[in-house]
């Protein structure tokens, strides 16, 4: 006799019908049109390989710096408190791309005045990596939006949580280790993983910054080829599956962390 099946467990998620079509339109066009289609995506390779491990960087040290914001906003101390405020506020005050062109072209300039004034050559020699320029800039701007979220999410959980904790004789390092930040995770998560997703589709802005991602890459085809719609067409699609994988992935840890409690 058959069992009856289990209401908790996963279910197929529809939307990866989404994602192998969008796949398959790319395979489509590659085969049916090698010219310009599968030329580019041979030529974009490399750039796609950037953006997914310059963003993947990113997100860690976001979720890390993010971790760290977010406990300043709820310091008892009130320099702490007023350092991570203002950080918050001014860093969301200012687009993505303003701070990029700042670490990229402006901070370079910084470091080779001090290092002039202080006699320091290593530092009046120095020249920007645009890689680590844009990384950096990114996750100097996304930690300021993670620190809210992270903020949200640990006052989201009960005072009594806390106070139970320390009374069974946990530090309050501790209490916020093993107790309260493993809660809030679990409420976070759907936030996280826009964060993620919305980082991912702001990357194509470090092409300005002469990072050859994907979208750098692709212009330059487009470029030498005289094809922008095909061109920008072909990017879009990459770029779709990319956001879609992503979604699909943080749909399912949602509900795996849902089906846990």
């Amino acid at each position: 006799m058959l069992g009856r099946p289990n209401p908790n467990a996963p279910r197929f998620d529809r939307w990866w019908l989404l994602v192998i079509a969008v796949i398959s339109l790319i395979a489509y066009l590659a085969i049916t049109q090698p010219t310009p289609f599968k030329d580019m995506l041979v030529f974009v390779s490399d750039g796609l390989w950037v953006t997914i491990y310059t963003t993947v960087i990113t997100f860690i040290l976001v979720l890390l710096f993010g971790l760290i914001g977010g406990l300043g906003r709820l310091s008892r101390n009130p320099i702490l408190r007023g350092i991570a405020t203002i950080y918050v506020e001014v860093i969301r005050g200012i687009p993505l791309l303003v701070q990029l062109f700042f670490w990229y072209f402006a901070f370079p300039s910084i470091i080779q005045g001090l290092g002039k004034s202080w006699g320091i050559m290593a530092w009046a020699g120095y020249k920007a990596d645009p890689t680590s320029m844009a990384i950096l800039g990114m996750t100097f701007c996304y930690a300021a939006y993670m620190s809210e979220v992270y903020r949200a999410g640990i006052q989201s959980i009960p005072k009594g949580q806390m106070e139970a904790a320390r009374s069974l004789g946990m530090t309050y390092f501790q209490a916020m280790r093993f107790v309260i930040i493993p809660q809030a995770i679990r409420v976070i998560l759907p936030p996280v993983g826009n964060e993620f997703i919305s980082m991912l589709k702001d990357s194509s802005l470090i092409s300005v910054v002469a990072v050859p991602d994907l979208t750098r890459r692709g212009r330059e085809f487009i470029a030498s080829k005289f094809i922008p719609v095909e061109g920008w067409l072909l990017v879009a699609l990459i770029y779709l599956v990319l956001t879609l994988v992503s979604a699909r992935v943080v749909n399912y840890i949602e509900k795996r962390s849902r089906m846990e409690k």
